[in-house]
């Protein structure tokens, strides 16, 4: 059984699994990254299997139904909007995932948080170039807290917020008082939260009815002195009314991890805009994970080689 594993920028898929152990199955691994459609479907044409990390590399209807081959997809995580499962289970194709521990990125939520608080990277690049306490931060301890969406992720950076003494509030469009209450946090209207919160953090999942879930409006609302931070998705910002707060210093600033296009281009001005602190969609990037990921990846596709297809989500 021949298997690609698509996307690994770092070969680091090769360091986090024992593949050569499965000696049965033959594994090719791809730092690229391939948007062109027949290109794509070119390379994977001779694969019976296939390991996606997370959703770097869509796969629609239009790239399954021209793989006749492939028989098996893993993803990385239990859930991954970018497969077409419904064609996948028309074709045939049993599609796998993996846990997730998914604390990586509530920490890094955290950290963006503090690093904007402290303008810690202005002052550590003040630094490097001679300058010596050019800007004063702020206290976390006492600001207020938004977070929008209060699921798993939203709840581990509650406690986190909770813990360096900020008061914490939670929206999102299903959330209620009685959800909020075994976080110790306060449930409040959407407009109220961009309007009391010091910084907000997003944690929802991409949807139709969350595109563009934060708008000209919510900026505005949050105000000059206020942060706003993104490790979910970067459709659930509008990037128009994004660029135009960062422009007209409607907002303070601005962390994402996510964007529309990743790899970034170096040009993107989002990046570029000197209002904003841009990690390389690494919330879920550390050596733990990887190593739930690759591991767990690697004994699906032992698993359905052996006729027992596990955690299937097709």
């Amino acid at each position: 059984m021949r298997i690609a594993i698509l996307d690994d920028f770092n070969h680091w898929a090769e360091r986090f699994a024992p593949w050569s152990d499965a000696s049965s199955l033959e594994f090719s691994f791809f730092p690229d990254h391939i948007t062109d459609l027949d290109q794509l479907i070119a390379r994977l044409a001779p694969f019976d299997g296939i390991g996606l990390m997370r959703e770097r590399t869509p796969f629609p209807a239009a790239v399954i139904e021209r793989l006749p081959k492939l028989r098996c997809l893993v993803t990385t995580g239990m859930a991954n909007a970018s497969i077409d499962l419904e064609a996948c289970k028309h074709q045939g194709i049993v599609v796998s995932g993996t846990e997730s521990p998914g604390h990586a990125t509530a920490e890094l939520a955290f950290l963006l948080i503090l690093a904007q608080f402290r303008r810690l990277i202005p002052l550590i690049e003040g630094h490097q170039s001679g300058q010596w306490q050019t800007e004063l931060g702020q206290d976390c301890r006492g600001k207020t807290l938004g977070i929008v969406g209060l699921g798993r992720l939203g709840g581990q950076l509650a406690i986190l917020g909770s813990a360096i003494g900020m008061r914490v509030i939670a929206w999102s469009p299903n959330l209620t008082a009685e959800r909020c209450a075994p976080h110790q946090v306060e449930y409040v209207s959407k407009q109220d939260l961009f309007r009391e919160a010091d910084v907000v953090s997003i944690h929802m999942k991409l949807s139709e009815r969350t595109r563009h879930l934060i708008g000209f409006e919510e900026l505005s609302a949050l105000g000059p002195s206020g942060f706003l931070v993104n490790t979910s998705r970067a459709d659930l910002v509008n990037p128009d009314a994004m660029l135009d707060a960062l422009d007209q210093n409607l907002i303070r600033g601005y962390a994402t991890d996510v964007y529309d296009v990743e790899p970034t281009p170096l040009a993107d001005r989002l990046v570029q805009h000197p209002k904003t602190l841009c990690t390389p969609h690494i919330g879920y990037c550390t050596e733990e994970t990887f190593q739930v990921f690759y591991a767990q990846m690697l004994e699906a596709f032992r698993s359905f080689h052996a006729g027992k297809p596990i955690r299937v989500l097709t």
